[in-house]
């Protein structure tokens, strides 16, 4: 399971040096900080980051709302204001771009991690709002983004990577959910509903099963291996696996 990776785009060192130390010290991993708008897009484009904190009031001519608007357009991840500057003004342009959470210098520990938690939920519930609304209670235990899922774990977010996993299990009101290093989890859902939110190449093959198809190993006639798993087929299921392998 990794960690939510975090990027600062603070222009005063010392501020951005303390934030990464708090973020470090509540468990994120940290990149390297920005210091300016050009800065901060050279770093998204070798990284990928979970979530950043801007700086509204950056040196140069783009500020922390402009690299705001570059971050929705193109990266797809969720970010948190971070200003001094609450003036009208400033506030009126944090707000068109919309962002998940809002925090304003100073702040401590405790407010740094709420507004994360905050900035992460609220980002999952706008890009999952197709689904049903008795799924709402379920949002604060696991989080879906473009690439990972978050499962709340005591009392922050943990990451696990798509890639990572190698099936899914239903278990009546939960789904387990097993890695590539046989560690595993156990969220409140249905199988059916949790797949409609991840990507194509996870894929139902039996009533209780879906595989990650990067991660089979073969395919036998009554069941096939996922790491040291064997995992069983439904009735059909086995045709409809092979035409999806075949298409992939």
């Amino acid at each position: 399971m990794g960690k939510i990776k975090i990027l600062v785009v603070e222009d005063e060192i010392i501020i951005a040096d303390n934030i990464c130390d708090i973020l470090e010290e509540l468990g994120y991993e940290v990149l390297e900080p920005a210091v300016s708008y050009t800065e901060a897009l050279e770093i998204l484009q070798v990284e990928q980051p979970d979530l950043a904190l801007l700086d509204i009031q950056l040196a140069g001519r783009r500020d922390g709302i402009d690299l705001a608007w570059k971050i929705k357009e193109d990266y797809d991840i969720p970010f948190i204001f971070l200003t001094s500057n609450a003036d009208p003004v400033t506030v009126d342009r944090a707000k068109k771009v919309s962002p998940p959470a809002y925090l304003l210098k100073p702040f401590d520990r405790n407010d740094l991690f709420t507004s994360i938690e905050i900035a992460l939920y609220n980002y999952s519930k706008n890009n999952t709002a197709e689904i049903a609304a008795e799924e709402a209670g379920q949002k604060e235990e696991e989080i879906i983004l473009k690439d990972a899922l978050f499962i709340k774990h005591k009392q922050s977010f943990q990451k696990i990577v798509f890639e990572d996993i190698l099936f899914l299990k239903s278990e009546h009101v939960y789904v387990r959910i097993v890695l590539k290093n046989n560690k595993e989890y156990l969220i409140r859902s249905s199988l059916a509903k949790f797949i409609m939110r991840l990507p194509k190449y996870f894929f139902k093959i039996h009533r209780s099963y879906a595989v990650n198809l990067n991660q089979l190993e073969s395919i036998g006639l009554i069941n096939l291996k996922m790491g040291k798993h064997e995992l069983p087929f439904g009735k059909g299921y086995r045709a409809e696996l092979l035409k999806k392998v075949n298409t992939q």
